[in-house]
């Protein structure tokens, strides 16, 4: 009998066994998750090819056309003028800048005015006698001779021996003396040699000038060039007389300049050329910043897009049948800082406008129709 309920307790805690086993397995069967198939909706637009102008962007400092640094040729004490000589003052073409004192060289261009008088007078006897037919113009020369004003050029010669005469007497090199001297004389006073602006004064009235002294800068506020340096692989986009969209930091002015001159040789360092932009406007100061856009050329049938739609700089996401994003190969012609320049896209060809995280060829999209 014991051996029966061993027997049958062993059956039973086999089975027991097997059905908790089986239990178990059961449990572990989880049910698969079920995912939402997700469409990430995407914005488009259509394309239309057209001529787009190539706008190459740059920017540089203001620098008047017309500036001069103003130098002495002669030393003196400084005068007072009519307009002072300080920064910020404006000058008509042809008035005077400053003027040093020359008292001391002026008695000295009429002491030789004086030497020079005196011997084309001392010449006179001999002239009656031997070219009485020269006397005349020599005489009118004497009576047209002031010593208070510019020495009148001497008569011509109508003969060698006549030019002989007067070469002997030492009269030809005295007159050159007295021009000589008189041309010096200007130099003590400076006029504007065109209208503008004082832009720096490094003497004031009372000071002694030396010669090679600076004594200040005089700029035209009216005319200004600006020198941009673009990369070189566009030197052939740039022309003489292009237009330039010019506008300071702010974006608040806009001004208007054309290109003038284009520099022949290449930054063998940074790879640019130089351009020099040409703009007057009354508001403009030199030094100032401002930026400019250099219209190159046009490309035609082609599109303007953002750089950070273009994928490896030769390809583009496009939607085909409404809803499949497609790589399509593109040909870029133009980078700029924010934009770039495409071709090779046909008409109403649907581009994305926006990037797309994660996006691949062949992807499912959903065109997003709202406004």
């Amino acid at each position: 009998m014991r051996k029966i309920i061993l027997s049958v307790l062993g059956i039973l805690l086999i089975a027991g066994a097997f059905l908790l086993g089986n239990y178990m397995i059961e449990n572990k069967k989880k049910p698969k998750p079920k995912f939402n198939k997700v469409i990430k909706t995407v914005f488009v637009k259509n394309v239309i090819n057209k001529e787009i102008p190539i706008v190459l962007t740059a920017s540089g400092n203001l620098t008047a056309k017309n500036k001069i640094e103003i130098y002495s040729e002669v030393s003196g004490v400084l005068k007072p003028s009519a307009k002072p000589f300080k920064s910020g003052t404006n000058f008509y073409n042809g008035q005077t800048l400053l003027s040093i004192n020359s008292d001391e060289f002026y008695a000295s261009l009429q002491s030789q005015k004086s030497n020079l008088f005196n011997l084309v007078t001392s010449i006179m006897p001999d002239l009656r006698l031997d070219y009485p037919n020269d006397f005349k113009k020599w005489e009118s020369y004497l009576q047209s001779f002031d010593i208070n004003k510019t020495t009148p050029k001497l008569p011509e010669f109508s003969s060698d021996k006549e030019k002989y005469f007067i070469s002997g007497r030492g009269i030809n090199t005295a007159y050159y003396n007295v021009k000589n001297l008189e041309v010096k004389l200007g130099k003590y006073r400076i006029r504007a040699p065109f209208s503008g602006i004082l832009t720096e004064a490094l003497v004031t009235p009372g000071t002694l000038v030396r010669v090679g002294q600076k004594l200040g800068e005089f700029i035209d506020s009216s005319v200004f060039e600006m020198e941009v340096s673009l990369n070189a692989a566009y030197a052939d986009l740039l022309k003489i007389g292009n237009s330039v969209s010019l506008s300071n930091l702010e974006k608040s002015k806009n001004y208007t300049g054309k290109v003038v001159r284009v520099n022949g040789k290449v930054d063998q360092v940074s790879q640019t050329i130089k351009a020099f932009i040409q703009v007057a406007h009354k508001d403009l100061k030199e030094g100032m910043f401002l930026e400019a856009n250099l219209i190159a050329k046009s490309e035609k049938d082609a599109i303007e897009i953002p750089r950070k739609l273009l994928v490896d700089n030769e390809a583009i996401y496009t939607v085909t049948n409404d809803s499949i994003l497609t790589l399509t190969s593109v040909n870029p012609v133009y980078f700029g800082a924010e934009n770039v320049i495409i071709k090779g896209l046909d008409n109403n060809t649907k581009i994305l406008t926006q990037t797309l995280p994660g996006a691949f060829d062949g992807m499912i999209v959903k065109i997003n129709t709202k406004k």
